[in-house]
């Protein structure tokens, strides 16, 4: 018994005194048992129906609820009770609540006497603490077993709980009519706002309400309602609770008619959030006004985008330092279930297109393989049976690296990340937080540059900020902490789901994937790209900001990215249908990039990164081919870059030639004499990317010929076969009447006037001019193929023609 009294220090006086006088062991042993009974007559858990789930913006405004599993609109409680509620329902239930200890006995014998006279029941003196024990048991019928149960019960919760914690109860589960439970669903479902922002009016009608939950329809009862609330509204003033004033005021006030629809802000991240955390309520990291802003930029976009059967986008905003999501739409609304709206396109994988390339830009730059304007072939490709081309279907024959990232040309990412490594970008791409790399890498191969790899919007906007942060955090931390802490995006502001905390110090231990210096060059490169129409003139107007930005289209037009980023945010934008079916000129250019630019206007200006100074030192740059300069190179430029690029490859494009004095003929010793002749160098590129290149750039001059009277004497090489690379096997392709067709050969030669002569097998096959081109129907098998100008020049491989 001892025991029992020192853990339960409140135990109720009769016992301890029947324990200390020593009472009969019959009689301690009845008055033990009913206090026990009486003690523990009330469940440990009071309610447990289910809620319904809740997400609130970053100050607790409501963005979005679902309805309980039971199908009623039930709040998770909340601790605060508004304070016009509280006084009002107080005054109507139970004006003597903070002074009785659960059963009030002067409003039981009025109830008493009031039965008497009207001969039927029409008071039943229950106080707000009693109406929670019978709400509890689910609203039993009323008999005087039950009341005498209520009153025994609602003393027990007066010891258990506070005046407060009782009225809490009682907000948080009376019937409101209909589907609806409790004040703050209530609240929401018939004024439409926050418990705490309602009137004297709207208080008044929702504590009168539970009483007589039935007459909110409308069209029934209405008038006694309404006579209700006026009266307890008279009650109030009465108390010198609200002025005269305002009880005029409150009682001109019109009742609720139908009842309003929830926010519905966020409906896709309400979703995932009530999958893993069903009936919570979940302080999220949004901000509704922006929310609400990026909501109407997504329909109104839709809207136009819906005339080419576009039916689906998402839109993903956060803050890149923390991380913390501001916006999340993670389709376009539609409150009917039509062409995949309820899909979060946000966390779908989806294939990436060009999205990706920036990043392998940047680690080129980063492993001294790379430089901004470094020339990279574009001609045709063709490896195995992958055959990339570009978007436009032309070449450059040799492209500047940051050009090739701004017009996102296939054919140069290709041969650059054939040049990196797969593996290697692999890899980064992981480390970056790409978490939809399902398969090893050479199950993706070079087409993971180009869209043959999937990622979710999530994922692929969160590695942008992860770029952003290391460039961010470089002047204090010298791009150091943790990678695993870069890239992660979060929309809890609990210490839960996909939370990641702001980087700390103690978080600053490793070296970033990417140094700040390569990162800032990629973004330098960014910013430059061309912008939608509407945003053409961006740099004429002072308020526009800087945005390193990239679009992506995947193949077939199904998706069109667009992920921008600034130091202060992040912008992710896709657009396409949910179904994967594709759509003409569905391109993140034309589509996407109007969205995020959109977005972006909504955003607080932010100043543009600044330059990691530590970690660039200038280099001597080649001017005609990017390559650091080679004493060769007369015409050079000083710029900053990553200091790995002091050691990186220099260029191979310029040569020694000596020409006549008039500058018309190569020549030589053996037939010029030396003491006339020039010692010049030359910018010379290959002959397949100089047949392209010369065709866009007027100023590249072609080597000069050699003099007729000189032996011709070639040290670069002449001609170079396109297509078929040699050891490529080829498939003949097939006519309409099954028969088989021709493949097109083609070679490029320095000399416009060449002739070439094309030999198969020692056979003679043909010969060509500008531009040399050449049908054939090689068997299948093996073939030896030669091609033999004019002046003798040879190149020699072979190919493999596919059976049938």
């Amino acid at each position: 018994m001892n025991t029992v009294l020192s853990r339960y220090p409140s135990f109720p006086v009769v016992l301890r005194c029947v324990v200390r006088h020593k009472l009969p062991c019959a009689c301690v042993a009845i008055a033990t048992a009913i206090l026990l009974i009486y003690w523990f007559s009330l469940p440990e858990t009071l309610f447990d129906k289910p809620v319904s789930t809740i997400i609130e913006d970053s100050e607790g405004r409501m963005m979005g609820a679902r309805i309980a599993e039971d199908g009623q609109w039930r709040f998770p409680s909340s601790a605060a009770i508004p304070e016009k509620y509280a006084q009002a329902v107080v005054l109507f239930e139970d004006k003597r609540f903070y002074r009785h200890r659960g059963v009030d006995g002067y409003a039981i014998a009025r109830a008493l006497i009031q039965n008497i006279r009207q001969r039927r029941v029409t008071s039943g003196g229950s106080t707000i603490t009693m109406q929670v024990i019978r709400m509890m048991q689910d609203n039993p019928s009323r008999t005087l077993l039950q009341k005498l149960k209520e009153t025994i019960l609602a003393t027990r919760l007066e010891i258990r709980c506070s005046k407060q914690e009782i009225l809490n109860l009682y907000v948080s589960h009376a019937p409101f009519g209909g589907n609806v439970v409790g004040i703050n669903a209530a609240s929401w479902r018939y004024f439409g706002r926050e418990p705490e922002e309602l009137s004297w009016a709207e208080a008044a009608t929702l504590a009168v309400l539970p009483n007589a939950p039935s007459l909110i329809h409308p069209g029934r009862n209405r008038n006694l309602l309404l006579d209700k609330r006026n009266r307890l509204l008279d009650r109030l003033f009465e108390k010198n609770i609200i002025s005269e004033e305002n009880c005029l005021l409150a009682k001109a006030e019109p009742l609720p008619e139908q009842p309003h629809s929830l926010p519905s802000d966020a409906p896709h991240l309400l979703d995932g959030i009530a999958a893993t955390n069903k009936g919570k309520r979940i302080r999220t990291t949004l901000q509704q006004p922006l929310q609400q802003r990026v909501n109407e930029i997504v329909a109104r976009y839709a809207a136009s985008y819906k005339g080419n059967f576009v039916n689906n986008m998402a839109v993903l905003v956060a803050e890149v330092e923390t991380g913390d999501v501001l916006a999340y739409v993670g389709n376009v609304y539609q409150p009917e279930q039509t062409a995949g709206n309820r899909v979060d396109v946000i966390q779908a994988p989806r294939s990436t297109g060009s999205i990706l390339k920036p990043f392998l830009y940047a680690t080129m730059i980063d492993h001294g393989e790379l430089l901004p304007d470094m020339l990279v072939p574009d001609i045709p490709i063709q490896i195995r049976n992958f055959s990339p081309k570009n978007f436009d279907r032309s070449y450059s024959g040799a492209v500047p690296a940051r050009r090739a990232l701004q017009r996102s040309l296939n054919v140069p990412a290709v041969r650059l990340l054939q040049q990196h490594g797969i593996e290697k970008f692999y890899r980064l791409l992981q480390t970056l937080g790409l978490k939809t790399l399902r398969f090893p890498a050479e199950h993706y191969g070079l087409t993971i540059i180009l869209g043959g790899a999937e990622g979710t919007l999530w994922d692929i906007t969160g590695m942008y900020a992860g770029l952003a942060r290391t460039l961010n955090h470089f002047p204090k931390y010298m791009s150091r902490y943790d990678p695993a802490d870069l890239h992660e995006l979060n929309f809890l502001q609990q210490e839960s789901f996909l939370y990641r905390s702001p980087v700390s110090d103690e978080q600053l231990e490793h070296t970033a994937p990417i140094e700040a210096a390569s990162i800032w060059q990629t973004f330098e490169a960014l910013s430059d790209l061309n912008r939608p129409e509407e945003e053409a003139t961006w740099k004429s107007f002072s308020s526009s900001q800087k945005i390193a930005w990239k679009t992506g289209t995947s193949y077939g037009f199904r998706d069109a990215w667009a992920v921008g980023v600034t130091p202060q945010h992040v912008v992710g934008v896709w657009v396409g249908n949910a179904s994967g079916e594709g759509r003409p000129a569905l391109t993140g250019v034309n589509y996407a990039a109007p969205v995020l630019f959109d977005v972006f206007a909504r955003l607080p200006q932010s100043k543009w990164f600044d330059a990691p100074r530590d970690d660039l030192v200038p280099v001597a740059i080649c001017r005609k081919s990017g390559y650091r300069a080679s004493p060769l190179c007369e015409e050079t430029d000083t710029v900053p870059t990553a200091r790995i690029n002091t050691e990186s490859k220099e260029c191979p494009f310029h040569t020694v030639i000596h020409l006549d004095k008039e500058h018309k003929y190569r020549v030589t010793g053996e037939c010029y004499s030396v003491a006339e002749m020039d010692r010049v160098t030359w910018f010379v590129l290959p002959p397949a990317q100089e047949w392209y290149y010369k065709n866009r750039n007027a100023n590249y001059k072609a080597l000069p010929p050699i003099h007729p009277d000189c032996p011709n004497t070639e040290r670069q090489q002449q001609m170079e076969l396109i297509y078929p690379p040699f050891g490529l096997t080829v498939v003949l392709p097939r006519q309409l009447d099954g028969s088989e067709g021709q493949v097109i050969f083609s070679a490029a030669h320095r000399r416009a006037e060449s002739t070439i002569f094309w030999h198969i097998d020692r056979y003679y096959a043909g010969s060509t001019q500008t531009p040399h081109r050449l049908a054939v129907a090689p068997s299948p098998g093996e073939h030896t193929l030669t091609l033999v100008d004019d002046r003798g020049n040879k190149i020699t491989g072979y190919f493999i023609v596919e059976g049938k």
